[in-house]
């Protein structure tokens, strides 16, 4: 099996009065309705770049086996926040693997949600390199101890956030990374 080497983030939302069409429409604004997608588990693969989205879109083929990291959240209720979060954690020494967290909110802002999965993908590699850390400190606090540490290079997060449509449409939001060969 092939361990990807290029990988990009991307998200989108999609208004519908039927929730499977809502959901085609945020993969259509995420750019990604063309795949067949997999869902993966949350490891970020050694040597793997980041790439633009733009760059990495370029790469998709319609029909193909398409492996992803997938944060889906949705809601009919009129008014509702709702957010899907990716988190990563990049791991200093590229031949190690790093962490993506997904997270699905209700009521949360964009930027809370986004900076809880940034929060948890980067707990997640801090526990498997090692990094001693006060679980009880603020996420600002022990990104700092985290980055300090020498073991973590970066974190990141992307966010889709939307109010359920207000005529009780379904609305979907989606934040993917997306693996490329």
């Amino acid at each position: 099996m092939n361990v990807p080497q290029k990988a990009f983030l991307t998200k989108g939302v999609g208004v519908h009065k039927d929730r499977l069409a809502s959901f085609e429409l945020a993969l259509r604004n995420a750019g990604i309705e063309k795949c067949n997608l997999v869902y993966v588990s949350s490891i970020f693969p050694p040597n793997c770049k980041i790439i633009p989205k733009d760059e990495g879109l370029k790469l998709l083929k319609p029909g193909q086996i398409t492996y992803c990291v997938m944060a889906r959240n949705e809601t009919n209720e009129p008014n509702r926040l709702i957010s899907s979060s990716i988190g990563i954690a990049l791991p200093s020494d590229p031949n190690n693997y790093g962490y993506i967290s997904e997270h699905h909110a209700y009521g949360e802002t964009a930027f809370v949600s986004g900076e809880y999965a940034e929060d948890l993908a980067a707990t997640m590699l801090a526990t498997t390199l090692g990094i001693e850390f006060d679980s009880e400190q603020a996420w600002q606090e022990r990104e700092q101890i985290y980055k300090a540490s020498g073991h973590i290079f970066k974190t990141a997060n992307t966010c889709q956030s939307a109010e359920g449509n207000k005529n009780g449409l379904w609305t979907t939001t989606i934040a993917v990374v997306v693996f490329c060969e």
